[in-house]
Formats: C-alpha cells, sequence, structure tokens
C-alpha cells in the first residue's frame, strides 16, 4: 500500500500528533461534505462566496444554491465524453484514494535519477496491464504524456521520416476520433500531413515506399467496435489508441501487443482532469524520439498528476481489481440495456450492433457496455441525426465529426447519472411521440 503524505506525524510528549495536515484535512473534508442535494459537487478550487464559502458547481439541467431545481426543459448533455460514471466509486473510495501534498512537494524540474518520470508509477502500470491482461508489457518502454492526446502527437513526429520531400501519410478509418485529423492538421509539419480514410489507401503497390502512418482505436470511439489496421505494408507504421482497452467498456479477448500503444487515466479511473496518459513502445527509437518529444514540448508531466495516479492506481489495484472494474462493467452494461430498450421500440432510430463476448479478466462471457451510443437516424428525411435529436432536446455529437455520414450521431453514456437519466427520459419520450 502506498503511505499517503497524510500519514506525516510528529511525536509531542511521547504520543504521535497531526501537525501541518490537519487543517488541509479539515478544509478538504468540509468541501467534500457540502451535499449539493447531490446533483452537484463543490470543490476546493471552484468558486467561493463571500470570499469563504464554496459554492456548488450543479449537474446540467439542475440549478439554485444547492443545486436543487431540476430545469424540466433543458436539454441532455449526450455530447461530452466526461466519464462521471466513476464518480461513485471514488466517493466510496474517499479515504484510501485521497492524496494530501505538501507544499515543498518535488519544487524541481525531475526525479532524483533525473528523469521527468515516477519509475515507482511505471512498476504499477505494468502491474495493472499485467492484472488486467490488457497489454504486454514485458521488455517494452514506457513514457507518460499530458492525457492521450501528447503521446498521439508524439508519435506521429517519432513514426515520421525526418524528411520534407517525402513526407508521411497519416490516416485513419471512418467513423474516427476527430483529434486524429484535426491534431494532425494543427501542426502542419513538413515530415508528415493527413491524407484521409484509409479505404483510400488499401492498395499500395510494394513498390510504394511512402511511409504511412495509421490511427486504430480498439475499441473504437464512436462505436465500440474492436477493430485492427486495414493498411498493408512493410512501410506502414500503426499507432494503436487503446483509451477503451478496458473492463468497463469491452471483453478483454488477449493481451494486446501491437508495437505502439496508448492508454490514457481518463478512461481508467475517470479522473480525465488529470491529463495523466501512457504509452507502451517496442522499439528503443521510436521510444527516445517520442521522449525528446515530451521533454521539449511539456519538460514531463506534472508530479502531482503521478502522484494522483500513483494513488488511484494502488486503488484499482485492491482486490486484483475487481471492484472498480465490477462497478464500471455493472454500470455501463445496465446502461446500455436500458438504451437497447427504448430503441428497440424506434422505427426511426437504430444502434451500432454488439455481441456478448469472452472476457479473460471476468473469465465469462460478459454483455456489451460501450462508452457510446452510436445512433442512425433511419428515415430518408432525417439527413442531419443531430438536427432531429436537437429538436427533442438531446445534445450529441454529429457524424461528420467523426468523418461518418450525418445521419449518424454519437451519444456519451459515460457522463453522470443525472444526465443519462435525463438523455434516456428524453429519448423514451421521442420514441413514444413517433408517427
Amino acid at each position: 500500500m502506498i503511505v499517503s503524505s497524510a500519514s506525516n506525524l510528529f511525536v509531542v510528549g511521547g504520543e504521535w500528533k497531526p501537525t501541518w495536515t490537519a487543517g488541509a484535512a479539515e478544509e478538504a473534508e468540509a468541501v467534500a461534505e457540502i451535499p449539493c442535494s447531490g446533483h452537484g459537487r463543490a470543490y476546493l478550487d471552484g468558486l467561493v462566496l463571500n470570499g469563504h464559502e464554496p459554492v456548488c458547481e450543479c449537474n446540467p439541467c439542475y440549478s439554485g444554491s444547492d443545486c436543487s431545481k431540476l430545469s424540466s426543459d433543458c436539454a441532455a448533455n449526450a455530447g461530452s465524453g466526461d466519464p462521471y460514471f466513476l464518480e461513485p466509486f471514488w466517493m466510496k473510495h474517499a479515504a484510501s484514494s485521497a492524496v494530501l501534498v505538501s507544499g515543498w512537494h518535488r519544487m524541481g524540474y525531475s526525479y532524483s535519477d533525473g528523469s521527468y518520470i515516477s519509475e515507482l508509477l511505471v512498476q504499477y502500470i505494468r502491474k495493472l496491464h499485467d492484472t488486467v491482461g490488457n497489454a504486454v508489457t514485458e521488455g517494452k518502454y514506457i513514457i507518460f504524456g499530458g492525457g492521450s492526446t501528447q503521446l498521439l502527437s508524439a508519435a506521429v513526429y517519432a513514426l515520421s521520416p525526418n524528411s520534407s520531400a517525402s513526407p508521411a501519410k497519416v490516416v485513419a478509418t471512418a467513423p474516427y476520433y476527430s483529434v486524429y485529423r484535426t491534431q494532425t492538421q494543427f501542426f502542419n509539419s513538413r515530415d508528415f500531413s493527413y491524407e484521409g480514410d484509409t479505404t483510400l489507401w488499401k492498395n499500395i503497390s510494394k513498390n510504394d515506399n511512402t511511409r504511412f502512418i495509421e490511427f486504430v482505436t480498439s475499441p473504437n470511439n464512436p462505436d465500440g467496435k474492436l477493430t485492427k489496421g486495414l493498411v498493408q505494408g512493410s512501410n506502414v507504421k500503426t499507432i494503436y489508441d487503446r483509451a477503451y482497452y478496458w473492463p468497463h467498456f469491452t471483453a478483454i479477448p488477449s493481451p494486446a501487443d501491437e508495437d505502439l500503444m496508448v492508454f490514457t487515466i481518463s478512461k481508467l479511473t475517470g479522473h480525465a482532469g488529470t491529463r495523466f496518459g501512457w504509452a507502451i513502445i517496442k522499439d528503443e527509437e521510436v521510444y527516445e524520439k517520442m521522449s525528446t518529444y515530451v521533454g521539449l514540448n511539456t519538460m514531463g508531466i506534472s508530479r502531482e498528476a503521478q502522484l494522483r495516479a500513483l494513488k488511484l492506481f494502488d486503488v484499482a489495484l485492491e482486490a486484483e481489481g475487481r471492484e472498480l472494474f465490477e462497478f464500471g462493467y455493472t454500470t455501463m452494461r445496465d446502461r446500455w440495456v436500458r438504451l437497447k430498450q427504448v430503441l428497440s421500440k424506434s422505427n426511426r432510430f437504430s444502434l451500432q450492433k454488439l455481441s456478448p463476448q469472452y472476457c479473460s479478466f471476468f473469465k465469462r462471457d460478459r454483455d456489451p457496455s460501450p462508452a457510446y451510443a452510436w445512433v442512425k437516424c433511419e428515415r430518408e428525411q432525417d439527413k442531419n441525426c443531430y438536427d432531429a435529436l436537437e429538436a427533442a432536446g438531446i445534445n450529441g455529437r454529429q457524424g461528420s465529426v467523426y468523418s461518418a455520414d450525418n445521419r449518424y450521431v454519437r451519444l456519451s453514456l459515460i457522463r453522470s447519472q443525472d444526465d443519462f437519466e435525463i438523455l434516456i427520459n428524453k429519448l423514451r419520450n421521442l420514441v413514444a411521440n413517433e408517427k
């Protein structure tokens, strides 16, 4: 078990007494105990009233000083991927997941060994993957980044040839996570360029020496399907985005063993705001180039973020991970079942097809529990499904965001229980009013 800073004590007259930690702990607990009617939260770094009293930050559609007022005409927020569905788990584990940080905690740029990476955290990451069985880490390198976003960019940089004469072509298969396209275009490098869907490049000549970099998300965002790379050739490099390859969201048929895999804490523990991700890399040269990128870009990752990740992973590993993953899976499966029941009565909307699959972590067949619903409007007149749902008070994300047809919309299922209940009620009313 990790010993947190809160256990620092001082001997006074032969007895152990709390010292500087007491005031900080009392302040944190006082804010955490503000109920906000169960429909919001107060935070230490949030807004304050009259210069000292923390203010409740309400969930969407709730308002009032204590978040007790529900607006009936408020739109359902199913757009963002904020993983609040795990918040109840961490509230239940308030004591074991808390971290109290001293004002002088790791003030330097690096650790004592001169690196930007906590070796203890590396050990925990290896143990976590070994326990879950979702990735091979033995004999591979691990690097940290600011969420998966920074690492995806670092990977493109590391895999691209240093040649403006023959830049790498970056591709992905629709529907895909839009950051692959937008981030590649934003950096506008001489060494790589975004070149669209893989279907345009499936038949590459064997004599073509152009470097291809393919993004593969598995399970896929937005449709939750396990996928593989499509572009073949000796000069093709693949970046596997494994953000959702955890028992919350998918069966784990076997450990992933690709050359370059990217993970993020946001979809593992739900702490998206911590901005912590890691990559597992086979090739030493690629590892060194990605390390150079992160080092020059941000001089490593916040020490506080690494400390928090360490504490969270310690809790996640309790009971071999069973409690966290059982909670996450049960929550997501139940939401999927309820959503399917509602839309099964509709002739206007349909969902992606997902089937039960054997999971090596749970050692049994498990039902689908995707992070997102990939909804299709089936009526000919509903050419823009986003507009059709928005008119019913449901905000999702257009299919075109994922380079797909706008007959599709992504609905987030991983937000708070309040958000999900509002979404389900809106969908139920929409289906009931179909003509």
